[in-house]
């Protein structure tokens, strides 16, 4: 039998996030998916958050870009400066629910090599975005 110890945490220490929306963080900025790349790199770099979440006209979240994302496709040789994130945004990429479980997320985020996953209310509309720690 191999015995395990246990620490007490700190009375100062921040508990460790139980479910989703204690992981999560605020959305950050949400654009249209009709914006140029040109502006939306704006946008990120005057946000700093290192990615941007892309809802459709409605206001459903149709998947998350990075600045990496962006910048790649702004020096892409086919890049024109009539491009639109929709036309970027081949792989939407997994969601999130709230209900999700913190270990599905991280699971998925981790296989698909995801530093954000947007977490969607059931009509799709953002709530947050889980981030894994750096």
């Amino acid at each position: 039998m191999t015995m395990v110890q246990m620490q007490p945490r700190s009375p100062g220490a921040a508990p460790l996030p139980r479910t989703m929306a204690d992981a999560m963080e605020a959305a950050g900025p949400q654009v249209c998916d009709d914006m140029t790349v040109e502006v939306a790199l704006s946008v990120v770099a005057s946000d700093r958050t290192g990615h941007l979440l892309v809802c459709d006209n409605d206001g459903v979240c149709t998947g998350l870009l990075t600045q990496a994302q962006l910048t790649a496709a702004r020096d892409s040789s086919i890049y024109t400066d009539r491009v639109q994130l929709r036309d970027i945004l081949v792989d939407p990429g997994p969601f999130a629910s709230p209900v999700t479980s913190l270990t599905e997320a991280e699971h998925a985020m981790r296989y698909r090599r995801l530093a954000a996953l947007p977490v969607v209310d059931e009509h799709g509309n953002a709530l947050g975005v889980l981030a894994l720690a750096r």
